[in-house]
């Protein structure tokens, strides 16, 4: 068996980081019909498959006279590998760059049996068929060369993680800013029902049951504050001084609120963009509707761009 030194390791991480970035980018693309530059850095490499490979091999190395012992080993690895990211991901993300929530027998959404089923062959592909290439041209490359390779790749994969975890906190931050101004905005809602009611002769208070859409939340504050304006001419004395003045309160409050929401969604730089357009199924979950604002934001900045 080949010993490796650190740097062969460093390189066939690199390698297989490549591969993972050519292999989910041609996928994504022929699936979106149009190119897509997949994964969470901006360069040609996905981390995930390299530590998938470099963990498929290290742990299929005791099994590799076996091929069934391979497959369960790549299997359980792979697998293992694939959910820790995710959660990791998605907790410090707040978004999953994959979701197979609506793939059947999935694990919160993080892995799914025919993800771990294919993780299971692609390490028998790649500890007999591809890897020992592979080994073969990386062995046969000076010391020296290698290293100086090494090193500039290093430097690079560094750089672009930093600059994508970065976009990707800032993108986290964006995203918890926009649903704190619709939880207050639903507040608002309710506050406005309230008042309403109070001074509606059919005493009647509809409620939305269900978590609205910013779009459905800002039309129906629209509407709510037309009724009070109606009211208010209708009936002069329906308010007091008190009640009048919380109601413009709350309006100057809804326009804020509506302007945070304009200014976050201006914050998407080119990297917070390319990001998101890069990832087609990142989703969140926990900021469903900010995040699916700031989708339809970055859709139709394209399409006014084009």
């Amino acid at each position: 068996m080949v010993r490796y030194t650190i740097v062969h390791w460093l390189f066939f991480f690199y390698i297989y980081c490549f591969f993972g970035w050519c292999f989910e980018s041609t996928y994504v693309s022929i699936k979106s019909k149009k190119l897509v530059n997949r994964g969470f850095m901006r360069g040609p490499f996905l981390p995930l498959y390299g530590s998938g490979a470099m963990m498929m091999y290290v742990v299929s190395l005791p099994f590799q006279s076996n091929i069934v012992l391979t497959y369960i080993a790549g299997v359980i690895g792979a697998t293992a590998l694939e959910y820790v990211t995710g959660v990791t991901m998605e907790t410090l993300f707040k978004v999953r760059y994959w979701d197979y929530s609506s793939k059947p027998f999935n694990f919160q959404g993080h892995i799914c049996l025919s993800s771990s089923i294919a993780w299971g062959f692609l390490t028998i592909l790649m500890t007999r068929v591809i890897h020992k290439p592979i080994e073969r041209v990386v062995m046969a490359i000076p010391p020296n060369y290698l290293l100086c390779m090494t090193i500039v790749i290093t430097v690079y994969m560094v750089a672009d993680f930093t600059l994508s975890f970065k976009a990707a906190m800032d993108l986290r931050d964006i995203l918890v800013k926009m649903e704190k101004a619709r939880e207050e905005m639903v507040r608002m809602q309710r506050r406005l029902d309230v008042i309403i009611a109070f001074n509606n002769e059919e005493k009647e208070l509809k409620r939305q049951e269900r978590e609205e859409r910013i779009s459905e939340l800002t039309a129906g504050l629209e509407q709510r504050f037309a009724s009070l304006k109606e009211i208010a001419q209708n009936k002069p004395s329906a308010y007091g001084e008190s009640v009048r003045e919380e109601i413009a309160e709350l309006r100057a409050k809804y326009n804020i609120y509506i302007e945070k929401r304009s200014h976050y969604r201006d914050m998407l730089d080119f990297y917070k963009r390319d990001m998101i357009r890069n990832n087609p199924m990142m989703a969140s979950h926990k900021f469903k509707d900010a995040f699916e604002e700031l989708k339809n934001a970055v859709s139709n900045r394209k399409d006014s761009q084009s």
